[in-house]
């Protein structure tokens, strides 16, 4: 019999956790050739949401459950967990269930069909418009400037291959942007669209800084681009600078008495190219960033607890940590 892992990251979902558990229940209870487990890892939640999913994993022992010692970031306790799964495929599944976990036999029937990765790609949704609208401006210019082809819309719903997982413990990325490894891998894929549902239930643990964060890391992962964009407007506007100078000196000398200078074009001068400047030191210091952040090889995550694991679960993954 088949084995399906389930990996659904929480941070303070406490009103969502019971119901993305049922509902993944309630799909499998329908798969019986299909085993599963539905691994959650908690980033240090500071309301009830540990204390149900340590209740649920008492009485399902489908149900495993990793807790954090710090809030780590979903990006780094995803991936995590995406490492700590034993199935023959792993699907992501986000626990505040805008992304509908009836899907997955769709994504079960894909991958026995032979792809290694199904994609469940967001066609409309029900959130704020601009939200969707911002984030389809953001993949057309990554997709515009990355060396890889960024699927639009894809948040990493979907189901993955095991063979896709064992790649991915090789990769010792500390700060991984896991759709973008996910493309650059090239691994067999399909998608499957569907609408993504508005959050009923608590409140968004993303922000502003989130988002960026994630949309910088996104940029700054695959693409060299940017830094050459820089390159490029500083040779142009060196030029463009040298040009003007020459022709404020012509100008001065031919007409000395009746063209005066004046502090405007200066000023302006002065605060376009300084902005331009700030803008990308701003770049450099994310790539710079970036790569300090993979100098160092931190862990991806540090545990306080587990449940539901057998005694050989954390040894064979201790090199992920």
């Amino acid at each position: 019999m088949k084995k399906i892992s389930i990996v659904t990251p929480c941070y303070n979902e406490e009103k969502n956790v019971q119901d993305a558990y049922f509902r993944v229940k309630q799909v499998f209870s329908r798969l019986e050739k299909y085993s599963y487990e539905h691994l959650f890892i908690d980033n240090d939640s500071n309301d009830l949401t540990v204390i149900i999913l340590k209740e649920i994993a008492k009485k399902d022992k489908n149900v495993k459950l990793i807790i954090n010692h710090r809030n780590f970031g979903v990006v780094r306790s995803m991936y995590y967990a995406l490492l700590q799964t034993t199935g023959d495929a792993v699907v992501f599944l986000a626990a505040d269930l805008q992304e509908p976990p009836e899907l997955i036999p769709e994504f079960i029937q894909k991958w026995e069909e032979g792809y290694q990765v199904v994609k469940g790609i967001k066609t409309s949704s029900k959130e704020i418009f601009l939200m969707y609208f911002l984030r389809s401006v953001y993949y057309y210019l990554v997709r515009a400037i990355s060396d890889i082809k960024i699927t639009s819309h894809f948040t990493g719903f979907g189901l993955y291959d095991k063979q896709v997982i064992e790649i991915l413990r090789e990769i010792n990325d500390p700060y991984p942007y896991f759709r973008g490894l996910i493309e650059e891998l090239g691994f067999s894929s399909f998608n499957i669209e569907y609408q993504q549902q508005q959050r009923k239930k608590g409140k968004s643990s993303y922000n502003l800084y989130r988002y960026f964060d994630e949309a910088m890391l996104g940029i700054t992962s695959h693409s060299r681009i940017p830094l050459r964009i820089a390159t490029i407007i500083g040779l142009i506007m060196s030029f463009f600078s040298l040009i003007v100078a020459i022709g404020y000196l012509i100008a001065k000398l031919m007409f000395w008495q009746s063209f005066p200078l004046g502090n405007a074009p200066v000023v302006v001068g002065l605060f376009l190219l300084s902005s331009i400047q700030l803008f990308f030191i701003g770049i450099i210091g994310e790539y710079i960033g970036l790569i300090h952040l993979r100098m160092l090889k931190r862990p991806l995550v540090l545990e306080r607890e587990r449940i539901n694991f057998d005694n050989t679960s954390k040894s064979e993954n201790d090199n992920c940590n």
